[in-house]
């Protein structure tokens, strides 16, 4: 009876039917699939809605009452749990899709996606790593409110992480209003909770990577996805392989320890044949030992002793996983082999004992001579120096860690070397090897006061990296410890190479080397000898720092002695008294000497220096002179900050994406006005900032790029912003020039100018290096005089160079606006004269057009002045011309009275002569008739006179001359 009873019960199970209205429900009998029977129990009435079990209980639906788990199985209550990923857990959905709405280069994007999904990973699951946007979805519904909480690891800021929720209207909920998630450091689990409303929700883990030309994204990974809210949990569930539970009622299972291994659903675990088998920590299976080899050991130095000298020793990898007595196995090689020791660090001294020491305050050394204090006048440089690995140094550590296992915890991941520091083995290929240096802070010398914005120190070292697969090297900064982000990385082998990364802000800085060989999934060792070595790490400033060396100082007006003093900001030290001197104007004092007055660096043209000599900037105002014309300009209006959205541009599978510039031009006394941020949802960046000094997303400059994925290309609520750099931190100058500090701006990268007005150029740079701009990068912006284009004008990049940049490293912009003419001048306006009238003339000035000048000097108000009409000047030239007229007859009339007298005279005289035998006529014939003009003394001589020219002007085309000769008198002599 009591078996047919069991076999009928098989046949069919129970459920809960939906809650009505009153808050109650039915337990009813379901057949099972493919099962037809009859006879089911009738409906009775079921739990409450919102009753639920206690951890480690489940609900026995024949009696409905909770039971406590058995042995080898684990319940949470009112949730439930998913830490198996074997497999994708029922449930579980993987949606890829691409949901821009723009075609992009190809109209077969979306097949590209179809292989992309979420990959479980045992103990994990791993988002995609293309540029597809893929979602992981699980539905639940919930009798009463709960939650939703899960473990995750984001590392990779080209990848974007978002968690939300929505209900059964595909409506998002308000819970998820903050839905992206922070990333988290290299090699750290971070969890993630959201409070859940009852009723359906539909949970969605949702990533975009984002591959603009860079390499493949690192993955998201998620595990331990917990739910609590559930009303009842039906069954309990079985411990997953590698985990146990040995007694009843338990909510979580534990891990079996190394060399065990359990099967699912185990109560306990099974130890591995100690000789021939081992397993790691939360195994599944044993596996054999294999031979050692030269691979599962590494070499130390102890030490020094009295002697100075150190023993090379050898040891196992631990915990040990080879069989030293097979066939083809190696020995451990034998150890206490002495050599000399290093000497030690700069800055430390052994004293006579086996170990270095650090110098006592005031004091330096080389690492090769003791201690002595600075001479007078001089004060320690304070800093770390290593390039000797002998020991680890105090202020530094070294781990192991492997997101997916525990093989390597407690490892040291990096060993030393004697002259440089080396990645260890770990406990298998895709471990992050991780090397940890602390210092509390930076400082500048006594005699040197930072100003805000200014270099507090630097950390330098020497590297190369040997590999035969996809090996990575990370550098990573950690401010305050609050976030750790990734400065730097290099993949595959590097040859020895130096890197800097500048300090700015005097705060507590923790500085991580993780190294990976692979990060594909490995659990053995295949490129253990893929490696990375560091030679030298550099530090300068450093606030718990030992010295190498001296530096002078400035000494107290009254000192006489070696008390130093700091110097004001802007001061150098005078070489001859060693006081403090203020650098000239328009000078900036430079961050690695101040001593003597070649510190002071002079700014480059067009700029001038802060108040406090610390850096150089553009006042909006520039001077040019031209052919003998002096040209102004006035920039004040365009120092806003400048934005220009570039693009669109797609990756490889059509993703939609911009380039988003900011400009901070001029002006501000040098602070870097140009903001720009990672991850914008919907704040704005001034909430962003708002009290927080901290802002690790957000970078400031006088240019700075991001790119922007636009909100209908991935379907975001809102546009996202990614990969945001520095362009330019430090101005260099303002000329017409196209060449400055090898900054070129080549002839055919824009346009010509419409106008004979010059192009003004500024030019800056970045102070950061990376390893494709090892010079680091600088940008020009031209600015162009274009009065069609008013305010704030347009913004562009050459056509050649769609991005602003050729090259990576060199960026190039083109700013037209009226407000970059120059500064009017009276050479741009002319006058026009009126026509006078009723004694007034009114004189006008206009602009020249076209108008290539703003601001500057007005045009002059219009002038009035008198003047004479038209018709006076007609009377007066008409009274004249009449006089002339009067005077010219009277003349003429005159002239010809005396003609005609001279003629009658000389036809007289001429026919005396003729008359026969020539006889004269008698003397009283030639006395003066009545009449007649009394002419006294008339000489006739063969020169002409005066009347003789007129008359043969008159009478030129007579052919005869006769000349005129002497007479003689008829009269006697005597009478």
């Amino acid at each position: 009876m009591l078996g047919l009873l069991a076999s009928r019960i098989k046949d069919y199970h129970f459920e809960y039917t939906e809650c009505d209205s009153s808050g109650s429900r039915w337990r009813v009998a379901i057949p099972n699939s493919a099962v037809d029977c009859s006879g089911l129990p009738d409906p009775v009435r079921g739990k409450e809605c919102t009753f639920s079990c206690a951890s480690g209980e489940y609900l026995e639906m024949k009696n409905q009452v909770c039971s406590k788990c058995g042995e080898g199985t684990y319940s949470l209550g009112s949730g439930i749990k998913f830490d198996e990923w074997d497999e994708l857990p029922a449930g579980f959905s993987n949606v890829a899709t691409f949901m821009d709405t723009v075609v992009g280069p190809s109209d077969s994007r979306p097949d590209g996606c179809n292989n992309s999904s979420w990959v479980p990973r045992g103990n994990y699951i791993e988002s995609n790593r293309d540029d597809c946007t893929v979602s992981l979805i699980y539905a639940v519904h919930l009798k009463k409110s709960g939650y939703v909480f899960f473990e995750y690891q984001y590392v990779d800021n080209n990848i974007f992480f978002e968690f939300f929720i929505q209900n059964d209207q595909c409506q998002e909920m308000d819970t998820t209003a903050d839905k992206w998630v922070k990333l988290t450091d290299n090699g750290e689990w971070g969890s993630h909770s959201v409070m859940l409303k009852s009723g359906t929700n539909i949970l969605y883990w949702r990533t975009t990577g984002i591959l603009m030309g860079s390499k493949a994204v690192k993955p998201v990974l998620v595990k331990n996805i917990t739910i609590e809210g559930v009303a009842y949990t039906s069954e309990c569930f079985p411990c997953k392989p590698g985990t146990f539970s040995n007694k009843p009622g338990s909510f979580i299972c534990q891990v079996c320890p190394r060399n065990t291994y359990s099967e699912k659903g185990a109560k306990e675990c099974i130890k591995c044949e100690e000789e021939s088998q081992f397993s790691e920590e939360g195994s599944s299976e044993c596996m054999e030992r294999p031979p050692c080899t030269t691979k599962d050991y590494f070499q130390i130095h102890t030490p020094c002793d009295e002697e100075g000298k150190t023993q090379i020793m050898y040891k196992w990898i631990e915990p040990k996983i080879c069989r030293e007595d097979v066939t083809d196995a190696i020995r451990l090689p034998p150890s206490g082999e002495k050599k000399d020791c290093p000497p030690c660090n700069p800055g430390f001294y052994n004293n006579g004992s086996s170990s270095c020491h650090p110098c006592p305050p005031g004091t330096f050394s080389d690492g090769t001579k003791e201690c002595r204090p600075c001479p007078a006048g001089m004060e320690p440089a304070l800093g770390f120096e290593y390039k000797w690995w002998n020991v680890l140094p105090g202020n530094m550590k070294t781990s192991c860690f492997n997101v997916g296992n525990s093989k390597c915890d407690g490892m040291n991941g990096w060993e030393v070397a004697g002259d440089h520091i080396q990645s260890g083995a770990g406990g298998s290929d895709n471990d992050y090897l991780i090397l940890n240096l602390h210092i509390p802070g930076f400082k500048p010398p006594t005699s040197m006061t930072g100003a805000m914005g200014s270099e507090l120190g630097r950390i330098t070292f020497v590297f190369e990296t040997l590999c035969s697969a996809d090996c990575v090297l990370y550098f990573m900064v950690d401010i305050n410890r609050k976030s750790t982000n990734v400065v730097e990385s290099w993949g595959g082998t590097k040859e020895k190479q130096a890197y800097t990364h500048i300090i700015f802000k005097n705060a507590t800085f923790t500085f991580t080397w993780a190294f990976q060989r692979t990060n594909q999934g490995q659990d053995n060792r295949r490129f253990i000898n893929d490696m990375v070595k560091i030679y030298s790490i550099t530090a300068t400033n450093a606030v718990d720092g030992v010295a190498s060396s001296c530096r002078a100082c400035a000494l107290g007006s009254e000192q006489s002695g070696s008390s130093c003093v700091p110097c004001p900001p802007g001061h150098y030290i005078e070489k001859e008294t060693n006081q403090c001197k203020e650098c000239p104007p328009d000078t900036y004092l430079s961050i690695h000497q101040v001593y003597g007055k070649e510190a002071c660096i002079p700014c480059g043209p067009g700029s001038r220096s802060t108040q406090d000599h610390s850096v150089c900037y553009s006042d909006c105002f520039f001077h040019h002179e031209k052919e003998n014309q002096s040209l102004h300009y006035d920039f004040s209006n365009l120092s806003s900050v400048g934005s220009l959205m570039n693009g669109p541009s797609f990756t490889s599978k059509g993703t939609k994406y911009f380039h988003f510039f900011n400009i901070s031009l001029c002006g501000h006394e040098g602070k870097k006005m140009a903001l720009c941020t990672n991850n914008i949802t919907d704040f704005t960046v001034k909430e962003m900032v708002a009290g927080s000094d901290d802002y690790t997303n957000l970078v400031g400059a006088y240019v700075c790029q991001s790119t922007i994925i636009p909100s209908e290309s991935k379907g975001f609520r809102a546009a996202l912003s990614s990969q945001s750099i520095i362009l330019a931190d430090t101005f260099l100058g303002v000329t017409v020039e196209t060449t400055l500090q090898n900054i070129n701006i080549k002839e055919d990268m824009f346009p010509l100018p419409p106008s004979q007005i010059p192009d003004v150029h500024f030019f800056y740079k970045s102070s950061t290096t990376t390893t494709s701009c090892v010079n680091g990068r600088s940008t020009a912006v031209k600015m162009r005089c274009n009065p069609t284009k008013p305010g704030a004008g347009v913004i562009s990049v050459p056509s050649k160079c769609p991005a602003g940049t050729c090259d990576g490293c060199t960026f190039y912009f083109l700013w037209e606006s009226a407000e970059a003419c120059p500064l009017c001048t009276e050479h741009d306006f002319h006058e026009i004269e009126g026509a006078c009238k009723r004694g007034f003339q009114e004189t006008l000035y206009v602009w020249n057009e076209p108008k290539w000048c703003i601001k500057g000097i007005s045009l002059p108000e219009k002038k009035l002045s008198t003047c004479e009409t038209v018709d006076f000047w007609l009377k007066v030239g008409a009274g004249v011309g009449a006089f002339t007229a009067v005077l010219l007859v009277a003349l003429t009339c005159y002239f010809w009275k005396k003609n005609r007298k001279l003629e009658y005279k000389y036809s007289k005289l001429v026919m005396t002569t003729n008359s026969k035998e020539c006889e004269l006529p008698a003397a009283d014939s030639c006395a003066i008739m009545e009449g007649e003009d009394n002419e006294e003394e008339v000489v006739y001589s063969n020169k002409q006179s005066l009347l003789g020219k007129l008359k043969s002007l008159a009478t030129k085309e007579k052919e005869d001359h006769f000349e005129s000769v002497q007479l003689k008198s008829s009269r006697s002599p005597n009478i």
